[in-house]
């Protein structure tokens, strides 16, 4: 049998995030486009008999950091080594890279053999949207009203590194909210809540103050309306993040540890209430 490894096609990309619904990772509808514009040599699938049976994600941002995702074989082919394999290729594709992942629990003592160094974990929460009605805010503005510039600068004291490609992919999604939150001006919150396989989930949600996340979630709850579920994934350190998921009525059901294998950033946590994805940090 022939097995190869190479870069997907963006067609292709949405295999690997079929497979990342039926794991129960709970995918975007949208989130393709956004993902291929990070690194669209990032994206790999492994070929048996020029059948996809395996995919890892490696996206570099620069050539300081990248992210591993999407890490999957197709469930007749495993323990074979195809796995192994194609994680040997996004390892060597990320050689000069501070490599990140989000680790299921299960593969955790794997990844530390790789080298990964455990950061913190990331608790995901599932609530529901709301019908709330709240007094008009004049802070609050869609995210399309805000110069790109702003919000690239912004979301680069957080994230750390600039994603320009990616976020002006994400923040148009179909079925979506984006909103941000202004101070004299200033972009000082963002939030994007989008559809996803079930409910909607957001990602990311940063704030300068817990009220200005406060708020910002709970527009994105109304958005999503009141029998719709929602997601959160937050980073166990911020326990205003904690607290903002527990007081709207969230319940914990998954979680991942984020894992570096070089020196842990200096994230400013305090500012992260959601993380923009597990797939690609």
């Amino acid at each position: 049998m022939n097995y190869k490894v190479r870069s997907a096609t963006r067609d292709e990309l949405e295999i690997m995030i079929e497979w990342a619904a039926k794991e129960g990772w709970n995918p975007g509808l949208y989130d393709g486009n956004s993902f291929y514009a990070i690194d669209n040599k990032g994206f790999l699938l492994g070929f048996l008999d020029n059948k996809p049976v395996s995919s890892i994600s490696a996206v570099k941002y620069n050539k300081d950091f990248g992210f591993i995702g999407f890490y999957i074989a197709k469930p007749e082919h495993r323990g074979k080594g195809y796995g192994y394999q194609i994680w040997k290729e996004a390892m060597k594709y990320l050689m000069s890279q501070n490599i990140a992942l989000d680790g299921v629990v299960a593969q955790q003592k794997n990844y530390k053999k790789s080298g990964f160094k455990l950061a913190y974990r990331h608790i995901r929460y599932e609530g529901f949207g709301t019908d709330h009605k709240i007094k008009d805010n004049k802070n609050i503005v869609l995210l399309s009203k805000v110069g790109i510039d702003s919000l690239i600068n912004y979301d680069k004291k957080i994230f750390l590194h600039k994603r320009k490609e990616f976020l002006k992919q994400w923040i148009n999604q179909p079925e979506s909210l984006a909103v941000g939150y202004l101070g004299n001006k200033k972009l000082i919150g963002y939030g994007m809540v989008r559809r996803c396989r079930k409910g909607f989930k957001v990602g990311p949600l940063f704030a300068d103050t817990k009220e200005i996340a406060f708020v910002l979630f709970e527009r994105m709850r109304i958005f999503v309306g009141k029998n719709n579920l929602i997601y959160l994934d937050v980073p166990e350190p911020n326990k205003d993040a904690v607290a903002l998921a527990k007081e709207s009525g969230m319940k914990p059901m998954f979680e991942t540890a984020r894992m570096y294998t070089k020196n842990i950033p200096k994230t400013p946590l305090t500012k992260v209430f959601g993380v923009t994805t597990f797939e690609v940090g």
